[in-house]
């Protein structure tokens, strides 16, 4: 019997025209394992809160849903709660109590069992996830990743039966990430609980599913494994084909007659097929000749913050520059000081010791782009911040053409929380580029985004350089920064461990580096970008 059986499908949300959700049908088995991917904006969100009725959204449906054979809607409020469980995409959403054994008792409590049962659940769930030396921690100590991992583990306490998980790793770093989508493989291998997950980053997630769900403009495109999902997007030239694993997009762009690589592993064991009888004459990219210095547009000097008097320094002699007029990326672990020290930038936190300089105006894009949003409607969010002088002919104009660029002008009427995390995330960035500072720092502008419009968010931050803005960014995206930045960070325990160019900065790393790099070391020297694996890889064989 399926978990899930969705049949004909639909779903409009009020005011709107157009469906959002078109003639999906679908089944989820008992233990499967299912990725569900499309550009931002697709409806993914959308159909996995359908799976959940406290979740689902107010707006028209048609079709049905069936849940181990009995319609949804008919399950009864206790059964919904403890079989189907849902992982939100930001750790902090979900939490409600001060303490992580609370937390881990709280679903179970709300279901009315026994004290026993409830002991033995939580201490089993601790226990299964690894999280027994911050069992009586209070929940504001942990770090992002542990947060999403109590989340996991105080769902999993009430054994359901359909765990959904809606971009769960989006706000984590690289390294919690790989801990947290283990864990989901475990409970999926383990206990048989059938996985269904909304995900932009493939890279880790793709190769361990049973199928691959793409949907665009609210139809599924493909529903099949991942290789046949891979080859399809590729075949059609699809948008979702750029956010293939890293092995997928090069083998693509290599000519040859081997099986397609979906993993790191892999793809060393293609190159090492691929080159067997041959010799590597090329191993490195020309580098072109080093940028003259630059002057800073920001400068830390040996700074110190703690949030109160009481409390640890979370920035600790933090002495950092920034060059004017580049693209700059912090990268390290969740609750390293990456973002405290944007805000220390931005003017928002002044440090307790040290220095600041900052030579300009500055706009900073929180995490949270939600926090920006004060109207009722995205255009009238936009206008918001334009200088009252202008006439309302003018404020239109500047609107639309931020909202063009991009890609908004369809959404101005929505609701900004209406929107979905990739779309808010391009209206909280249209609403800060529109105060046109000099200096933007962004933190996680990349979150909830698909790899379309990462190369367009990337073309706009071309133009803004151009143009002579810097760009400060914090970010766990590692592919964007190796990409496209000129100079990347690494943050540790409240200060910069290292700085360097961005491709000297990645070749050098083991975890906080592309797959890219992971995939060619030790044949190639300093590929960091699939471009450079592609352009080697090409190379080599069209010497001979």
């Amino acid at each position: 019997m399926a978990i899930i059986e969705m049949e004909q499908f639909s779903f409009t949300y009020p005011d709107e025209p157009e469906p959002t959700l078109r003639d999906i049908s679908l089944k989820v088995g008992e233990g499967e394992f299912i990725l569900l991917c499309g550009l931002s904006g697709c409806g993914k969100t959308t159909l996995l809160r359908q799976l959940k009725p406290a979740l689902t959204p107010h707006g028209k449906s048609g079709g049905s849903i069936f849940f181990c054979g009995q319609p949804l809607r008919e399950l009864d409020l206790r059964a919904q709660t403890a079989d189907i469980g849902f992982v939100m995409q930001s750790p902090e959403a979900q939490i409600v109590t001060d303490k992580v054994w609370h937390e881990l008792a709280f679903g179970l409590e709300s279901l009315g069992l026994d004290n026993s049962v409830i002991r033995l659940r939580t201490a089993e769930m601790a226990s299964f996830f690894g999280i027994e030396e911050w069992f009586e921690k209070d929940v504001s100590s942990l770090s992002g990743g542990q947060k999403q991992l109590l989340n996991l583990a105080s769902v999993m306490a009430m054994q359901p039966k359909l765990l959904l998980l809606d971009e769960p790793t989006s706000q984590l770093d690289p390294i919690a990430a790989a801990d947290f989508l283990a864990a989901v493989r475990k409970i999926n291998e383990d206990l048989g609980v059938a996985v269904v997950l909304t995900e932009q980053r493939l890279q880790e997630v793709f190769p361990m599913t049973d199928r691959v769900i793409v949907l665009d403009s609210g139809r599924i495109f493909s529903d099949a494994s991942p290789r046949e999902a891979g080859a399809a997007l590729t075949e059609s030239s699809h948008p979702m084909a750029a956010a293939l694993p890293a092995p997928m997009k090069i083998y693509g762009a290599v000519k040859n007659g081997l099986p397609c690589p979906m993993t790191v592993r892999e793809g060393r064991q293609w190159l090492d097929e691929l080159f067997r009888e041959q010799t590597i004459r090329f191993p490195y990219i020309e580098e072109p000749q080093a940028k003259a210095e630059k002057k800073d547009a920001v400068c830390l000097k040996e700074c110190w913050f703690s949030y109160d008097r009481n409390e640890p320094d979370v920035i600790k002699d933090l002495t950092l520059h920034i060059p004017q007029g580049e693209l700059s990326c912090i990268v390290g672990g969740n609750g390293t000081g990456k973002s405290t020290a944007l805000s220390i930038m931005a003017g928002i936190f002044r440090p307790c010791r040290g220095k600041v300089t900052v030579n300009g105006r500055t706009a900073l894009l929180p995490q949270n782009p939600q926090s920006l949003f004060l109207k009722n409607t995205v255009g009238d969010d936009l206008a918001e911040v334009l200088d009252k002088r202008l006439s309302a002919d003018e404020k239109k104009q500047k609107t639309g053409d931020v909202a063009a660029i991009l890609d908004i002008s369809h959404l101005l009427s929505r609701h900004p929380y209406d929107l979905s995390g990739g779309e808010q995330q391009r209206a909280a960035l249209a609403k800060v580029l529109l105060t046109q500072p000099d200096i933007l720092l962004l933190d996680e502008p990349t979150k909830g985004l698909d790899s379309f419009f990462k190369q367009k968010f990337a073309d706009i931050l071309k133009k803004l350089i151009k143009s002579g803005v810097t760009v400060v960014m914090v970010s766990h995206d590692i592919e964007f920064c190796a990409e496209f930045a000129d100079n990347c960070t690494l943050f540790f325990n409240g200060t910069a461990i290292a700085s360097n160019g961005a491709r000297a900065f990645f070749a050098g790393n083991s975890f906080y580096t592309t797959a890219a790099s992971r995939m060619t070391r030790g044949l190639f020297q300093d590929a960091v970008r699939n471009g450079d694996v592609i352009a080697l890889c090409n190379k080599n064989r069209n010497a001979d």
